[in-house]
């Protein structure tokens, strides 16, 4: 009862005119956003932290919970009118989606698409608002050893999902914790990776490194492509822009099964919902084989229902593990971690009694957001695709402008310029050569919280390391690791015999 009462203190914050200005604002930015091949939440959310730093807390996080959602809605749209997924996690609903645009169902298909993000990131935010205050209790329990094992568990289940190479993931992995070492180290006060520059003394700033890698690097990664021959046709979308009485019916099982393959995966530190959206979209094939007439290939409306749900359910959790266990599951999840950061505030197990009247806001917000991301997309998902047709070299030259001066904003650092230069150039080639970013994100979030974790453990038992598996919650997460470890490998193995067979 105190969760809902609470909930509903959240809401009287949430419902506030200026409030709902700026869910709507996060909301239209982050589906904007997230139509454009390659960009997504994540970078929609980097390139808006640093021209929040002026926004009331309150505001600014409530805006940035329109832009997280708005940017899963949207990277379903240009998978589906072009075969261009706005990020991987849209991937599997873009196969039978596209396949539905191209029968002439677009309207359809995008009306389900809409609709089970609507009903994936709804069950999982009411699942976070119960049970999130109850994890946060729980995890009072955490010391700094726990925590070193948290971080740890973050760091290699993240990096072996991820990619498909266990080597790219661990090189991302490498990366992430250099870039967060660099600078003064506290207790000592030595220099780390400064090469003696009195720029590099104070680290490169978390918003400087986001913006830097995820747009910039993307920027350089599409220059790269422009004049190369692309099929960009985008199919019209017209008609009824929702479902009938038998597709709904059709589509509410699968709705429902995605649903529940994304609610547990978003506690699980993997990367993102790419591992549950296609867990969905498998499971729907193989039941869809045991129909008279099997309809996936042809436009199965169920191989967008389950993928679609799966994603959003994954992404509701997770913003759950990361307001009480201060636990970034995905690469957006670890930029948001930086936004509470930005505010003096620290998610974890005391957040919600320290800034209690901020978080449930957040969470009503999130219900909120749902509601009005469910009617800019289901009649307006066709204006949306109109971003589509705007010329990449316009598009990004835009962008690039925009994280210069997002960046300069910061510090008025012309050192920070140049670091987003440079990181810029080193994330497009991790594109270039398939490394991955989100275990460079993640950890460049959780490495001062490792090694602060690690260095008190230490202190504590006078340097005994067995302090670091001397709990059960410490032996559950180690255990944990090496079953995803295992799994991953296995699949791995499994995956290439089948591909050489």
């Amino acid at each position: 009862m105190d969760s809902l009462s609470n909930l509903l203190d959240g809401f009287g914050t949430a419902l506030t005119p200026m409030n709902l200005v700026w869910v709507l604002v996060g909301a239209v930015l982050g589906t904007a956003v997230g139509v454009l091949p390659g960009l997504g939440s994540a970078m929609a959310v980097a390139l808006l932290l640093p021209v929040t730093f002026t926004l009331d807390p309150t505001a600014a996080l409530i805006m940035f919970a329109g832009v997280y959602f708005g940017g899963l809605f949207g990277d379903s749209i240009a998978g589906i009118l072009m075969n261009t997924p706005g990020n991987s996690t849209a991937i599997a609903g873009t196969f039978e989606g596209h396949r539905m645009a191209k029968s002439g169902r677009a309207p359809q298909a995008l009306a389900t698409s809409a609709i089970g993000a609507f009903i994936g990131g709804i069950v999982a935010t009411t699942l976070v608002v119960f049970f999130a205050p109850t994890l946060a209790s729980l995890a009072t329990n955490f010391g700094p050893a726990e925590y070193f094992a948290l971080a740890v568990f973050a760091f290699i289940a993240t990096s072996a999902v991820v990619s498909d190479s266990a080597l790219k993931g661990l090189t991302a992995l490498l990366i992430g914790l250099t870039l967060a070492v660099i600078g003064i180290d506290g207790p000592s006060g030595a220099s780390r990776f400064t090469f003696e520059v009195p720029a590099m003394f104070d680290g490169i700033h978390i918003v400087v490194i986001t913006v830097a890698m995820l747009a910039l690097g993307e920027v350089i990664h599409v220059a790269s492509k422009i004049g190369r021959p692309e099929d960009n046709s985008l199919i019209p979308s017209g008609g009824r822009p929702f479902l009938s009485r038998s597709e709904f019916r059709e589509a509410m099982p699968a709705w429902l099964r995605g649903t529940a393959f994304g609610v547990p995966f978003g506690v699980i530190p993997a990367g993102g919902a790419e591992v549950p959206s296609f867990l969905a979209y498998g499971t729907e094939r193989r039941l869809d084989r045991r129909r008279k007439n099997p309809m996936f290939g042809k436009g199965a409306i169920k191989g967008v229902a389950g993928p679609e749900a799966a994603g959003n359910a994954t992404a509701g959790t997770a913003m759950g593990a990361l307001l009480a266990l201060g636990l970034p599951t995905s690469a957006t999840a670890a930029i948001l971690l930086a936004a509470f950061q930005q505010y003096g505030m620290q998610p974890g197990p005391l957040l919600f009694d320290r800034s209690g009247e901020i978080v449930w806001a957040l969470l009503a917000s999130l219900f909120v957001a749902m509601i009005v991301l469910l009617i800019l997309n289901l009649p307006f998902a066709p204006l949306w695709a109109k971003l589509l047709k705007i010329p990449k070299n316009y598009l990004y030259a835009g962008i690039s402008v925009f994280a210069a001066l997002g960046v300069y904003a910061t510090s008025a650092s012309i050192v920070d310029l140049m670091f987003m230069l440079g990181l810029g150039v080193l994330g497009f080639m991790m594109r270039r050569y398939g490394i991955p970013l989100a275990p460079v994100m993640i950890a460049v979030i959780l490495g001062p919280l490792a090694e602060d974790s690690l260095r008190r453990a230490l202190a504590v038992s006078e340097g005994d390391p067995t302090v670091l598996v001397s709990s059960a919650i410490t032996i559950v997460l180690y255990s944990l690791m090496a079953i995803a470890i295992v799994f991953t490998i296995v699949g791995k193995v499994r995956s290439r015999a089948k591909a050489d067979f």
